[in-house]
């Protein structure tokens, strides 16, 4: 069993800034892939942000030099820093993992979700 937990979603005013966490725990062996997507109401779920092991990244067109991640591999934790927030970025975060656990069974786990509001 892998858990993941989330923190730093917020309310901001455009043009500011936050800082999301994401820490995996349990039984993992290895982290192949780890990201963030979102899903604003009335739109399906998107893909941000991921990030492999070894620290390539795909981002998405509408976050691309708004947006970083970074990855903490001796902890299992990935990063986002949202610079140049807007009001479309409005959505509810999710953190997702994918890997191999202790006794090497592939996993694909979702964080619960953090609410990011941007004010306009």
């Amino acid at each position: 069993q892998v858990q993941l937990v989330e923190s730093g979603g917020g309310l901001v005013q455009a043009g500011g800034s936050l800082r999301l966490s994401c820490a995996a725990s349990g039984s993992i062996f290895r982290i192949n892939l780890m990201g963030w997507y979102r899903q604003a109401p009335g739109k399906q779920r998107e893909l941000v942000v991921v990030i492999t092991g070894g620290g390539l990244t795909n981002y998405a067109d509408s976050v691309k030099g708004r947006f970083t991640i970074s990855r903490d591999n001796t902890e299992n934790t990935v990063y986002l820093q949202m610079n140049s927030l807007k009001p479309e970025d409005t959505a509810v975060y999710y953190c997702n993992a994918q890997g191999l656990t202790g006794t090497r069974s592939h996993f694909n786990y979702w964080g619960q979700g953090t609410q990011v509001t941007v004010s306009s």
